[in-house]
C-alpha cells in the first residue's frame, strides 16, 4: 500500500516556546496596530474634509446632517446623563461625609467633589452614556448601510463616505460631548449640594464657598476640553467600524459591541493621557 507523502515542516515556524508565544501573539498585536491605523487615517479624511468646507465656499459641510445627528444621538442622551450624575453627586456625598466627620471637615465635601465631578467624573459619565447611544447607534446605522451596499451606491456616485456619513457623525459627537459634559458637572454637584444640605447638614453659604474657593476655571475648560476629544474618539471609532462591517447581520452586531468597548477603552487611555499631561503642566 502506498504511504501519504510526509508534508515537510514549515522553516520558518518557531520551534522553541517562547518563540511560539511571540509568533502566537504577533497577529493580535498586528490587528490593533492595522485597527489604530485606520483610524489615524479615518481623522485625516475627516479633518480634510473640514478643511476643505472652511477653505472653499462651494464645499459644504452638511451642517443640517450633523444637526440631525446631533439631536438624535445628544437629546436622547441627556435623561440618562442626568440621572447617572445626579447618583454619582448623591453617592460621593454620601461616601465622603464619614471619613471627614472624623476629622471635623465635614465641610471639605463641596471642596471634593467639585474637583472630582468638574475635572474627571463629568466628562467620564457623558462619554460612557454616550458610547452607548451614539457610538452603538452609529455603528449599526452604517453597518447596515454597508450590508445594504448604500455606501457602494454613494462611491458609484462618486461621493465620498466620509464627506456625507462620517464628518457629520463625527462633529455630532464633539459637540453633543461639549454639552453633555457641562450638563453631568453641573447635575451631580447640584446634586451632592442638595445632599448636603438638606441631609448632612452643611449650610449653603458654607458649600457654596467651599466650593468656589476649591474648583478654579481651568478644572472645568480641562473637564469640557476632554469631554471634546472623548466625543472624537467615540464618532471615530463608530463610524470605521461601521464602515468595515463585513458578513450581514452578524457583522453589524460585531461592529456594534466593539465600538461600545473601544470606545470605553479609547476614553479611558485617553484620560490617563490627558492626566499626566495637566499633572506635568501643574495644572491639576
Amino acid at each position: 500500500m502506498s504511504q501519504a507523502p510526509r508534508t515537510s515542516p514549515d522553516p520558518l515556524a518557531p520551534r522553541s516556546a517562547p518563540a511560539r508565544l511571540l509568533h502566537a501573539m504577533g497577529a493580535p498585536v498586528l490587528e490593533v496596530l492595522t485597527h489604530i491605523g485606520g483610524m489615524v487615517g479615518l481623522l485625516l479624511d475627516t479633518l480634510a474634509v473640514v478643511l476643505k468646507a472652511v477653505g472653499k465656499e462651494r464645499v459644504r459641510l452638511g451642517w443640517s446632517a450633523a444637526v440631525s445627528q446631533l439631536i438624535r444621538v445628544g437629546l436622547r442622551s441627556i435623561g440618562i446623563v442626568s440621572l447617572v450624575s445626579g447618583c454619582i453627586g448623591f453617592i460621593l456625598a454620601f461616601q465622603l461625609s464619614p471619613p471627614l466627620d472624623e476629622f471635623g471637615q465635614k465641610e471639605l465635601v463641596a471642596n471634593i467633589v467639585s474637583v472630582a465631578v468638574l475635572r474627571e467624573l463629568g466628562p467620564l459619565i457623558a462619554a460612557i452614556v454616550l458610547t452607548g447611544f451614539a457610538g452603538a447607534s452609529i455603528a449599526a446605522e452604517i453597518g447596515t448601510m454597508v450590508v445594504s451596499e448604500e455606501v457602494e451606491a454613494l462611491e458609484a456616485m462618486a461621493l465620498s463616505p466620509v464627506r456625507f456619513l462620517v464628518v457629520p457623525r463625527v462633529i455630532a459627537s464633539v459637540l453633543a460631548m461639549l454639552v453633555l459634559a457641562v450638563l453631568a458637572d453641573l447635575v451631580a454637584i447640584g446634586m451632592s449640594a442638595i445632599v448636603s444640605i438638606t441631609i448632612l447638614d452643611i449650610p449653603w453659604a458654607t458649600y457654596k464657598q467651599n466650593t468656589l474657593d476649591q474648583a478654579k476655571l481651568v478644572d472645568f475648560l480641562t473637564g469640557v476640553g476632554k469631554g471634546g476629544v472623548f466625543g472624537l474618539l467615540i464618532g471615530l471609532i463608530a463610524c470605521g467600524n461601521g464602515l468595515k462591517v463585513v458578513g450581514g447581520a452578524a457583522g453589524v452586531g460585531k461592529a456594534t459591541t466593539g465600538t461600545v468597548v473601544q470606545s470605553v477603552v479609547a476614553v479611558i487611555l485617553a484620560d490617563l493621557v490627558f492626566t499626566a499631561i495637566f499633572y506635568a503642566l501643574k495644572l491639576v
